[in-house]
């Protein structure tokens, strides 16, 4: 991070002095979504939404740097609507909508591209990894931390919520919002962006896949939030483990299966499961058959909503076209501050 972010501007616009806090995060409809988005990503953003204005979009933008099917493009975007209104998000006091339906976003993005410096995005953790993933040098990847920081910009956005593996972008967001506030902010007029700050918590933690890598959908270690009984339950019998023999204590603090088990269990439940593995006597195919049945039950409530929501296709339309709007309706003020700032009509 550069010396920028040692400064917190506030721009000297009326709508960045209401009272309530204003959440943005996104989430990429590259797949189906699995438990590790939802402890990752959409638990901590959904409880976020009774703190203030919440804007949650789906990042169809950003899916087009690895998906290049569009009719599963745009399967994927509605099915992670679907699956995250049926986790508990509220379109009633959150707006939830798609990243390509607010254009605006890619304008803003080119006017931060025009300020950014090379080596602030060379230093970019997700672009080398990526890379490393196999996937190709293009300059949508390389260019990937300017769109999102004009996804949280564009919002007026106060705080984001993320993993630590996603800090750093937070950080180059804010490096390039101070960028513009000093190479175009002015007074009497002020400065043009204020600085989002990151909300990582204990949620947000790194979420096991059945190989022990982080889970994703491009590793294929997942457990899917809404995948049928048999399959689940084979994901999760299928984790990898070491080759301690049934007799033997285990180390709950290396094992995925305790990991998970901790996310769905209660206080008493992970106590007495961490009493199992450390005391021996259980096998891990026992320990697997618990963290399937805790899973299985703590999404049951879920199911049952995402079927009473597939029984209603406006539904899910409607949502998007009024989360759209509402996100239209701040994009439009940013961006005619940031016109104005840079010179552009």
């Amino acid at each position: 991070m550069t010396n920028w972010c040692m400064f917190a501007f506030t721009p000297n616009v009326d709508i960045l002095h209401m009272s309530y806090m204003r959440i943005l995060s996104g989430i990429q409809p590259s797949g189906v979504l699995h438990i590790g988005n939802y402890f990752g990503m959409m638990r901590p953003a959904i409880a976020l939404q009774a703190e203030g204005e919440a804007f949650y979009f789906i990042a169809d933008y950003h899916a087009l740097t690895s998906v290049r099917d569009p009719t599963m493009l745009r399967e994927n975007s509605r099915r992670v609507a679907l699956d995250f209104l049926a986790c508990g998000l509220d379109p009633e006091r959150a707006a939830l909508f798609q990243q390509s339906d607010v254009p605006q976003v890619t304008e803003l993005a080119w006017i931060l591209s025009a300020v950014a410096p090379m080596g602030l995005l060379e230093r970019s953790h997700s672009y080398k990894d990526k890379l490393a993933r196999g996937l190709a040098a293009t300059v949508g990847l390389f260019n990937y931390p300017v769109l999102m920081a004009a996804d949280i910009l564009i919002y007026d956005s106060d705080v984001v919520p993320v993993g630590k593996d996603q800090k750093q972008h937070i950080e180059i967001t804010r490096d390039l919002a101070v960028k513009m506030n000093e190479t175009f902010g002015s007074e009497p007029d002020g400065w043009i962006f204020k600085l989002p700050e990151p909300r990582i918590q204990a949620a947000t933690e790194v979420v096991p896949g059945i190989d022990g890598q982080k889970m994703s959908k491009s590793y294929g270690n997942n457990i899917d939030i809404f995948g049928d009984e048999k399959e689940t339950r084979k994901r999760v019998m299928s984790i990898v483990t070491d080759s301690a023999p049934v007799e033997a204590p285990k180390d709950p603090s290396g094992s995925t299966i305790f990991q998970l088990y901790s996310l769905v269990a209660s206080k008493d439940e992970v106590a007495e499961v961490r009493e199992q593995f450390q005391k021996g006597g259980t096998g891990y195919g026992e320990f697997k058959k618990q963290l399937f049945e805790k899973l299985w039950e703590h999404f049951a409530p879920m199911r049952k909503r995402r079927e009473e929501m597939l029984a209603d296709r406006s539904y899910i339309d409607n949502v998007l076209a009024r989360g759209a709007e509402r996100a239209n309706e701040v994009a439009d003020q940013v961006m005619k501050r940031v016109r104005s700032a840079v010179g552009l009509r």
